[in-house]
């Protein structure tokens, strides 16, 4: 099958309209992606192993991005599907991997959310920081390092910044569907 959108055991991805998904994608599976958002160069996004992948409204999730699930352990126990909220930006090469992410956060550059973790409202993991499983980052804090910790609280120039973000997103996307870039 040609085109980013792939099944997977007789699951097609289900994509509003007006998403982005570039032809060098893969999307695969139980996904969902709301409104308004896209899904750049080279990302895969893997809704496989018996659990799902939801993505909200004007998220980005930039290039080389990977996100995936955890389906049943190896005795059966656990799925732990990939939970993403609205108007979230996901950092070039991030991994975000059965956890939540919650609406309004943002995620650096290469940085990795690991299985059980929650990355709260107005949060922000920092480029390169690892977020261990089931660990929470608090609305308002900013986590940074290998295994990420809390390292401050945000500036309110961060926190505006967010929504700037989203909006510059939603325009390129819709600029590369203008262009007929989109792989859908």
């Amino acid at each position: 099958m040609s085109g980013p959108l792939k099944p997977y055991l007789g699951i097609m991805p289900t994509v509003a309209e007006d998403v982005f998904v570039a032809e060098s994608a893969a999307v695969i599976g139980d996904v969902h992606i709301g409104a308004g958002s896209s899904v750049w160069y080279n990302c895969v996004i893997r809704g496989d192993a018996d659990s799902y992948i939801r993505i909200g409204e004007r998220v980005n999730v930039q290039d080389g991005t990977v996100i995936h699930l955890n389906g049943p352990r190896w005795d059966g126990t656990e799925h732990m599907p990939t939970i993403i909220g609205d108007e979230i930006t996901i950092g070039h090469s991030a991994l975000i991997h059965a956890c939540t992410l919650q609406s309004r956060c943002f995620i650096g550059i290469c940085s990795v959310v690991l299985d059980g973790a929650v990355v709260e409202t107005g949060a922000m993991v920092a480029a390169g920081a690892v977020v261990a499983p089931g660990k929470v980052v608090k609305a308002g804090e900013l986590w940074a390092g290998v295994p990420a910790r809390p390292l401050r609280e945000l500036r309110q120039d961060e926190l505006d910044y967010w929504p700037e973000s989203v909006a510059t997103y939603c325009q390129l996307a819709a600029s590369h569907i203008k262009s007929g870039n989109s792989g859908l």
